[in-house]
């Protein structure tokens, strides 16, 4: 990280309390992080440390109980429903566990969703969608549907998907949990490659050992607190 960078994401004293009866339960308790341009970072701990939780804070998803978040410079909290929408459509790419595409479109018109979305011409929508699927190596598959696609190639196309907006950031909530061993790892290596090439900056909840490892920034979350923040080269 270079001192001049400013962070993609900052958050300052995030809280989330959750209501379980009649008490408040922490999920997050003061987290200060910064997430900057070019980061490939983990974040991990056991089951209820608040990972996701926090990935939910930073995706816009749910709101903080207390504390901010600034992504790419809009502040979250000042923002209504429709412009938390909006500012999820042009700055983050979304890659979740269980794939979330729409099972009774194609691959290229799942990618092409979020450009139609964003009210992209036709022809361009087509064109870019097609090119994320290249770059993902899933050419020749762009007219089948997700019920006939492997799970890693679901996967990739979400990962095509998350990108095709060209976001400030790419949010990943345990991207291989549903991956076989060598599927995952193919993964990996293509989302390591589109940070290098690309510097497309990620922020992976995880517990694979794989993709820490991979990983040049891993952070560590227990109680809701980041308890660890290891920078491992650029």
């Amino acid at each position: 990280m270079c001192p001049e960078q400013t962070p993609i994401v900052s958050c300052r004293g995030l809280e989330k309390n959750y209501r379980q009866g009649t008490i408040d339960v922490p999920a997050l308790q003061g987290v200060d992080l910064d997430i900057m341009p070019g980061d490939f970072a983990t974040l991990a701990g056991p089951s209820g440390s608040g990972k996701t939780t926090l990935l939910n804070m930073i995706g816009g998803l749910d709101l903080p109980s207390a504390g901010s978040v600034v992504l790419d410079g809009e502040t979250l909290e000042n923002l209504n429903k429709s412009q938390l929408a909006q500012l999820r459509l042009d700055k983050i790419g979304f890659v979740f566990q269980a794939y979330n595409l729409i099972p009774v479109l194609s691959a290229v018109e799942n990618i092409e969703f979020v450009l139609r979305l964003a009210g992209t011409p036709a022809s361009e929508r087509h064109q870019r969608a097609m090119e994320s699927l290249h770059e993902v190596g899933l050419d020749g598959l762009e007219n089948r549907r997700p019920s006939h696609l492997s799970g890693g190639q679901q996967q990739r196309v979400a990962v095509a998907r998350a990108l095709i907006g060209r976001p400030a950031i790419v949010l990943a909530d345990e991207p291989t949990a549903n991956l076989d061993s060598k599927t995952a790892q193919e993964l990996i290596d293509l989302m390591a490659q589109l940070n290098v090439e690309r510097g497309i900056t990620f922020l992976m909840g995880t517990h694979d050992a794989r993709v820490i490892a991979r990983s040049r920034r891993h952070i560590e979350m227990t109680d809701g607190r980041i308890t660890a923040d290891e920078i491992r080269g650029s």
